[in-house]
């Protein structure tokens, strides 16, 4: 596969077998190992929590025997009573420790994986993002990540405590009695094949119930966003119904779920009181028979009870682990997926030496570019050769379609060309890290979308808050833009709240909302990607009255598709089929009378027909 070819794919996987993290064994590690020495302090407190606790049922049975000898006492009785209490209360104690310290390892790894977990969906590339649904990541996020900490908190906690209760008890109750014991373990079997093949079905289930969640969140989702479409179209009842419908079948899946976990755990139950009663009956023949003492026989049982109710916490702890290894798949499979756009191994090594803020000049450079999205499709951009100097305005005019989008995503490397296509200050992009490579663009999507913030932390996006002429720089900017006029009738000014995606602002208003946030980065590279097509040309024409001043000390570089837009500018490029097919200037253009020249009066003719 060539170089263009990868770079074009929209990510790549890791090397690693992906049966490693298809569990999420090697990413889950990582985390315990962060905070093993909680873990290692957790173990040991139930270690100590587990130990303390049976001594109760020895001191009872001791008592039991001392009361039923010739020489018992008031006073030798208190004695085991105080015995008692002493272990109960520093068993308690132990017990507490445990919880708080494995229950907050447990909080601090789900801290750790939902910022690590936020942090790898911001590297990812855009086509990541058009190519998944933003409503199963956020289930993801949310619901699968919840379920993730259920296996390094209660599941460990719950495992450490059956294991130490079976490897200290189980000694101790051979010493009573060989026969009992053996007994009890003959209904082990049965509890270890209800838990494998229960725990399995849970999985499966647990996991499909988990995609559909993505399935209805993906919809509320959608809908939440798209809720001026689904009004003006009145479907607000076709949604509801369609919703009810999601609804529905994700509550039958979960019933189906709890009604295999309601037969799970009682039938858990019915296998350990089997061996249960028939120690109850043999035990009885043997005390009776003068083979064990009444203490023994006490002691024995309440062995027994101690290690039933870890038995069935088993079958909790499997649930736990089978929902939790689900979820852990899930999310494993977005974290195992490496950017396929990043900085180059020596400049994450720190070999490169750093581009501070405003150090760029600004010339750019395509040389012989051809892009495409993916191996198989056809190029987007084809033969791409082009100069551009500090400080000059460029221009991009063609058909929808042409490719002056994608051509300013190279820009930025919002999308990756071939290594040594696209060059920024005769340096190959990809030479360049990331960081001061955009904090050196100001770039005005074509798609606007703002922040359910104030208007004025939307245009001081990315601007360090600590800045003590930042308000200043604000209104400075939102006046550029030509938006400064329209806040002034908004009643609280910049510090409106714009709700979802900016809805309280007009389609324009948006446009110079954005353009504002550009504007006062300050940045030696200005894309402006069809940032005026929604307001008229009186405006249109003020705002770029307006730019002009901040685009003499820049390279600017302005996609549009009227000719009121660009005329002014240095140089202007026809694309058509994502080729150059013309280039010059305005005057240089017309004279020649092709495509550019063509568009010119097509336009002057509708506005034309538009004023009559």
């Amino acid at each position: 596969m060539s170089d263009q070819n990868k770079s074009a794919s929209a990510y790549a996987t890791t090397s690693e077998p992906a049966s490693d993290f298809a569990s999420g064994r090697a990413w889950l590690i990582f985390y315990l190992k962060k905070y093993r020495w909680r873990l290692v302090a957790g173990t040991f407190f139930v270690l100590v929590s587990v130990t303390l606790g049976v001594f109760t049922p020895r001191y009872t049975g001791a008592a039991i025997d001392y009361l039923t000898s010739s020489g018992a006492t008031g006073g030798g009785l208190m004695k085991f009573v105080a015995l008692i209490v002493g272990a109960q209360i520093l068993s308690g104690v132990f017990l507490f420790l445990q919880r708080r310290t494995l229950i907050n390892m447990s909080r601090y790894i789900e801290y750790d994986l939902r910022q690590d977990f936020y942090g790898h969906l911001q590297k990812l590339p855009l086509q990541f993002f058009q190519q998944r649904r933003t409503g199963d990541l956020m289930a993801r996020a949310t619901n699968d990540l919840s379920a993730v900490r259920q296996i390094v908190g209660p599941a460990i906690m719950y495992s450490e405590q059956t294991l130490f209760r079976v490897l200290i008890i189980l000694p101790l109750m051979f010493q009573i009695s060989v026969k009992l014991t053996l007994i009890m373990l003959l209904t082990m079997p049965l509890v270890t094949l209800t838990v494998k093949y229960f725990g399995h079905q849970i999985h499966v289930r647990f996991e499909k119930i988990q995609e559909f969640f993505s399935e209805i969140t993906a919809r509320a989702q959608e809908n939440l966003t798209g809720v001026r479409v689904v009004r003006a179209f009145a479907q607000e009842e076709a949604e509801k119904k369609e919703f009810a419908r999601l609804n529905q079948q994700y509550v039958d899946r979960n019933l189906n779920l709890v009604k295999l976990s309601a037969v799970f755990r009682p039938l858990m139950q019915f296998f350990i009181g089997l061996g249960f009663a028939a120690i109850l009956l043999i035990g009885g023949y043997e005390t009776a028979r003068g083979r064990m003492t009444i203490g023994e026989f006490t002691a024995f049982n309440l062995y027994l009870e101690q290690l039933i109710w870890p038995l069935i916490a088993m079958g909790f702890v499997t649930n736990l682990v089978q929902r939790g290894t689900a979820s852990l798949k899930r999310m494993s499979e977005i974290m195992r997926i490496e950017p396929a756009i990043a900085d180059a191994a020596k400049l994450r090594a720190g070999e490169w030496e750093s581009v501070g803020a405003g150090e760029l000049r600004g010339k750019i450079e395509f040389r012989d570019l051809t892009f495409r999205y993916a191996p198989e499709s056809p190029p987007i951009l084809r033969d791409i050769n082009l100069v551009i100097e500090p400080g000059q305005t460029v221009a991009f005019i063609g058909r929808t379609g042409a490719g002056k989008s994608t051509l300013m995503n190279l820009i930025p490397r919002l999308l990756d060309a071939e290594p040594g296509m696209v060059l920024i200050d005769d340096k190959p992009i990809r030479e360049i890290p990331l960081k001061p490579l955009r904090e050196n663009i100001g770039y005005v999507p074509q798609e606007t979308f703002l922040f359910s913030e104030t208007l004025a932390e939307n245009i001081a996006f990315g601007i360090h808050n600590g800045r003590s002429d930042l308000e200043k720089k604000i209104e400075q900017a939102a006046d550029v833009a030509g938006l400064a006029d329209d806040v002034n009738e908004f009643q609280h000014k910049y510090q409106t709240i714009l709700g979802e995606r900016g809805i309280t602002l007009s389609g324009g208003q948006k446009q110079r909302a954005a353009i504002a946030r550009a504007i006062i980065r300050e940045p030696k590279i200005m894309i402006l990607d069809d940032s005026l097509s929604a307001v008229d040309t009186y405006t249109e024409e003020k705002i770029l009255s307006r730019l002009r001043g901040v685009m003499r000390s820049r390279t600017t570089l302005i996609v549009a598709h009227r000719i009121s837009t660009v005329k002014d500018a240095d140089l202007i490029c026809v694309l058509d089929h994502g080729r150059i097919v013309e280039q010059g200037s305005h005057e240089e253009l017309m004279r020649i009378g092709g495509a550019y020249a063509d568009l010119y009066e097509r336009q002057l003719l509708e506005e034309e027909l538009a004023a009559s």
